[in-house]
Parts: structure tokens; C-alpha cells; sequence
């Protein structure tokens, strides 16, 4: 991955190794993080899957992709139906991706709903929980089957991303039941970006936990999270849309102060999903935080490195996810 850019984004600047062979899931890849994350990952050689709902968007996106040219790699990029507001469109997702493929190398958890107002959905979850969390904990449940093999052969690399956020839910949060899950925070200041940081919280702990049981296991697969940064998107300016009008005016005259561009946006993402550090220093990388600038940093809750609530958030929705017949 390498920017021309200026001397001040120099440390932007890395190398990936060559990625070919490689097959990956990046799911929210039509726009946004994820669209510069797939531009990287297939630059570099690889074959990935654009998972996203809306195929007539989705190939829009990929022939842009091809517009901008994926040389020098020359890599291959596809899309994959994933609709993660039903948790059995992600289990559905997984089943077409492995009859389909033989390997999976790298899955990278990056879609999300951003700042919205709070709904239910018809399994009784709030949505933001469900397409955060829930469903993408059903679409790598489903797909660890396929990975675990992949990390059985010689020279393999297989790794999870979770895409989080800095803006993690702090004190007092529980998974017991659905109650918790669908906490509207409605004594919070500002509840909607309250919802969302618990479910970049659950992203965490999800990850943690995924890690304890690999190492548990022995199984040579690294899971890590991350956070992007404040990044110029569709999904922050809805946002700000969404805001009052003296903060819309704030980001509106100041915006190019609080925000970065979607392709260093993908760069905690993308070193997360190739760079050969990261399989170089297991021990390192495992379970490991991600900056926007890719150095593990301090998670931002006390909360995300809370193991039992770790294991309290995976319990919790596997009973979910039992049953809503998934």
C-alpha cells in the first residue's frame, strides 16, 4: 500500500506483500473503508469478495474499481450478496461464498450502521446490535469451518478484522439477554451514538474472545480490531445531517479538520488484513488494538478487555441466535 502524498502523510505509507492466491471477504466493500480496503487488498493481488446488499451498487463499485485500475497486482474482485439487518442473509452469504471457494484467508468484519435512530427488527433486536454484532458474528461463525481448514495448510495466514471504533461504551455495560442487547441509552446525552458504541464494544470483546479460543484450540488464526478514524463517509455525513444545525455548521466549516479521507481511513484495516509484521509477531498482533495509523494502541474501554464479559457477549448471542432459527 503505497500513498504519494505529501511529507506529512509519509507515515501512511507501507508496503504489502504479494497478496495473490489470497482469498478475501470484506463485507460493506461497495463505499466508504471498505471500498479503498478492497481497492488495496485486489491491488496487491488477491481475490476478494465484495460483500454488500445491493448487487446493482456492488457492480457499479467494482467497475469503478476496474476504472481505476488494479495493476500492479491485477487482483480479482467479486461480489457476494451479505445482508446483515437478517442474521440468516449472513448464514446464507457464507453458504454461497463456500460453495464457491476452497479457501478463505483474511475475513475482514467492516460494515456497520452508523450514529441511527433507534428500531427494532422483526427477530426483536435493535438493528444497530444486529447488523454490528449479530450477524456478523453468525457470518464468521459460519465461515470459521472453511478458514480453520485453510489454516491447516503449509504457509497459511488466515486472520479475522473487526473493524471497532475509539467510541466504545464505557461502565456498567452487560450482554445478559435481549434486554441488554436493545438498551436504547435513552439517559444518555446522546443516546444514538451511545447504541453505537456498544456494539463497537461488543466488536472488540467478539474479537477477544475469538482469539482465547483459537489459542485455546491451538489454531494459528489472528483475530484483531481496529479503529479507522474519523473518516469522510457517507454513513458520517448522513450523520452529521442528522445533527443540530449549529453542529452541522461546525463540521461544515471545520470538517477537513475532523475528518480523513476513506483511503487512510482503510489503512488500519488493510495492514490488518496483509502486512507481514502481523503474521511475523503472532504474540504481538494477537487480540491486538489497531490505531489509525496500524499501532496497537490502549483499548478504549476498560470494559473491551473484560474476559467474562467477553464470554458473556458470545454466550449471550449464541442463545439469540439459536433462537431465531439460525
Amino acid at each position: 500500500m503505497r500513498h504519494q502524498q505529501s511529507d506529512s502523510d509519509a507515515s501512511y505509507s507501507m508496503d504489502l506483500s504479494d497478496l495473490s492466491r489470497r482469498v478475501i471477504i470484506v463485507t460493506g466493500g461497495n463505499t466508504g473503508i471498505g471500498y479503498s480496503t478492497v481497492q488495496h487488498l485486489a491491488r496487491h493481488g488477491a481475490k476478494v469478495y465484495m460483500a454488500a446488499r445491493n448487487e446493482e451498487k456492488a457492480k457499479a463499485a467494482i467497475n469503478q474499481l476496474h476504472k481505476e485500475g488494479l495493476s500492479p497486482g491485477n487482483g480479482e474482485v467479486v461480489w457476494l450478496k451479505l445482508d446483515l439487518s437478517d442474521p440468516r442473509n449472513a448464514k446464507k452469504a457464507a453458504e454461497d461464498f463456500i460453495a464457491k471457494e476452497k479457501r478463505l484467508d483474511v475475513l475482514v468484519n467492516n460494515a456497520a450502521l452508523l450514529v441511527t435512530p433507534y428500531s427494532v427488527t422483526r427477530d426483536g433486536i435493535s438493528d444497530i446490535m444486529m447488523v454490528n454484532h449479530v450477524s456478523p458474528f453468525v457470518l464468521t461463525m459460519s465461515l470459521l469451518p472453511l478458514m480453520r481448514e485453510t489454516a491447516k495448510q503449509s504457509g497459511s495466514d488466515v486472520r479475522i478484522v473487526n473493524v471497532s471504533s475509539e467510541l466504545q461504551a464505557k461502565g456498567g455495560i452487560r450482554f445478559r439477554n435481549r434486554e441488554d442487547f436493545n438498551d436504547e441509552h435513552a439517559s444518555s446525552l446522546f443516546p444514538a451514538a451511545s447504541r453505537y458504541a456498544r456494539t463497537k464494544l461488543a466488536n472488540m470483546l467478539f474479537t477477544n474472545e475469538l482469539q482465547r479460543r483459537f489459542d485455546a484450540e491451538g489454531i494459528p488464526i489472528i483475530a484483531l480490531s481496529l479503529h479507522p478514524g474519523s473518516v469522510d463517509t457517507g454513513g458520517n455525513q448522513a450523520w452529521i445531517a442528522r445533527t443540530p444545525s449549529i453542529v452541522r455548521f461546525i463540521f461544515g466549516t471545520f470538517g477537513r479538520f475532523f475528518f480523513i479521507p476513506p483511503d487512510r481511513g482503510s489503512y488500519a484495516s488493510v495492514f490488518a488484513a496483509g502486512a507481514p509484521v502481523v503474521r511475523a509477531e503472532p504474540e504481538k498482533y494477537k487480540a491486538a488494538y489497531l490505531t489509525p495509523k496500524a499501532r496497537i494502541g490502549k483499548p478504549p474501554s476498560q470494559q473491551a478487555t473484560n474476559a467474562n464479559l467477553a464470554k458473556e457477549l458470545w454466550e449471550t448471542t449464541e442463545r439469540i441466535v439459536k433462537e431465531i432459527g439460525v
